[in-house]
């Protein structure tokens, strides 16, 4: 490779507050457009802005989250600049003293090895509006029902390396939000979405490169699109002997492009300057203790936990502690049968597989953990095999009952009988000379043609390890 990427994120997760974080209008999504929108977020003259407390209190459990330090002094300025669906021609932001400062993530790579991402700030702000394109005709309609609603902006170190790390760091910290309670992690809905910034240069070089910034990405598939086309689009600039501007572009999704959307602004650009209608926030150490000793079990921990507790691997870790429900369904299950192992096989196999394909949240999962648990303890107590227990589960999934009820109502109950499988594998042999000649002859492939006969035989009821067993005992 002659060229590195070098690459961070502007992640705006939208706080799940009730109200606005100036205003006291609501933020619920998908109201008629400009419902929502007081005076103070339309920006008539006179009106005052007054901060919302829960708004606070979410960036503090974010910076708590990410171990960050929490600045007891934080002071909201004016970004200007003019966009038609922000109607005073400023937004109220942070710039110099953010409410988060310096904190990191985790992430965990494809050899199972961590790697440590800097967050070198976040900061509260209000949303814009949003300009309608669709169904206008040449115009653009303005829907400022979004207009005040309160992001937390979360500022990466450029510490990515490639679009799949950077969408490993998004799907972290998307985790984390939720995790937390502070955003609703809708990417659909706007609520969780990013910009992010790529550069080049050759490898070795310390020297960053000219950056460009991608806006509003909100899907993680299309962040490692947008990003893997910018580092192929500015290599092939300046392998042609041009120059990258920096510049603010969107991500075209139906021609997996960027295009070229403004200049970049710098800071001075926005001629940011204190806002004189809002008090600098003075956090103390009382309310950030009373605060920390509401958070559950972080993400990280509780991948730890697994694999200390569990005997899990990494990735398997991961994946199970991806949300608290999930997490909260598997630790479930586990308690009740106490096998770590199968647990996690079938959350992750057979559970998901329906989930996904049903469209079913895990909230809602028709197997609870219970009847999951249930239908485990008969495979370990050889009441019925893996093969047989996925009948049982489609049965549960089906609302048929309980795997107990389903074994007995169906008459799956494994076969055990050494006597009767002996038999069964004795008229197998009798029946099949060649075959038993061939594998004594050194064919032992055909070991799982006899494997299969029994099975077959008993409707998928015998016992496989006796079968194993005793197949092996008796084609010696």
């Amino acid at each position: 490779m002659k060229y590195e990427a070098v690459i961070g994120l502007e992640i705006h997760a939208q706080l799940a507050t009730k109200s606005k974080i100036f205003s006291g209008a609501p933020t619920a999504y998908g109201a008629e457009p400009n419902t929502q929108a007081c005076a103070v977020d339309l920006g008539f003259p006179g009106v005052l802005p007054v901060l919302n407390k829960d708004a606070v209190t979410m960036a503090v459990r974010f910076g708590l989250g990410i171990r960050a330090a929490v600045n007891k002094r934080c002071v909201f300025a004016r970004k200007n600049y003019f966009y038609p669906d922000l109607p005073k021609g400023y937004q109220i932001s942070q710039f110099d003293l953010p409410i988060v400062g310096e904190g990191y993530i985790d992430i965990l790579l494809d050899d199972d090895k961590t790697k440590r991402i800097g967050i070198t700030r976040a900061h509260l702000e209000e949303d814009a509006g949003k300009s309608l394109h669709e169904d206008f005709q040449g115009s653009t309609g303005i829907d400022l029902n979004r207009a005040g609603t309160p992001l937390l902006e979360i500022v990466s170190e450029p510490d990515l390396s490639s679009a799949k790390e950077a969408v490993a760091y998004l799907k972290n910290i998307h985790e984390l939000v939720r995790y937390l309670e502070i955003c609703d992690g809708n990417m659909a809905e706007g609520s969780f979405r990013c910009d992010a910034n790529v550069s080049v240069r050759l490898v070795g070089e310390t020297e960053l490169g000219t950056r460009t910034e991608t806006k509003n990405v909100n899907s993680f598939r299309f962040v490692e699109k947008a990003i893997n086309y910018e580092i192929e689009r500015q290599i092939d600039v300046i392998e042609a002997g041009g120059t990258i501007t920096q510049e603010t572009r969107l991500y075209d999704a139906d021609t997996n492009t960027t295009r070229p959307m403004r200049s970049k602004e710098e800071a001075h650009d926005y001629r940011y300057f204190p806002d004189p209608d809002l008090l600098p926030v003075v956090i103390t150490d009382d309310l950030i203790e009373s605060i920390r000793i509401t958070l559950p079990e972080l993400p990280d921990e509780k991948r730890k936990r697994f694999m200390e507790t569990f005997g899990l691997n990494a990735y398997d870790a991961s994946v199970l502690s991806s949300s608290r429900p999930l997490a909260s369904y598997f630790e479930a299950v586990v308690k009740d049968c106490n096998e770590p192992k199968l647990a996690t096989n079938w959350v992750m196999g057979e559970l998901s597989g329906a989930l996904n394909k049903d469209g079913v949240e895990i909230e809602n999962s028709p197997v609870s953990a219970e009847q999951l648990a249930g239908m485990i303890s008969r495979i370990t107590d050889n009441t019925i095999s893996g093969k047989i227990a996925k009948q049982v589960f489609i049965g549960m999934w089906n609302g048929e009952g309980s795997a107990d009820e389903i074994i007995e109502k169906q008459g799956l109950k494994q076969v055990t009988d050494t006597g009767a499988i002996e038999k069964i594998i004795d008229d197998i042999i009798a029946k099949n000379p060649s075959q038993v000649e061939a594998y004594r002859g050194g064919k032992d492939k055909l070991f799982g043609f006899f494997v299969g006969q029994v099975m077959k035989e008993t409707q998928g009821k015998a016992n496989p390890k006796q079968v194993n067993d005793l197949l092996k005992d008796k084609l010696k």
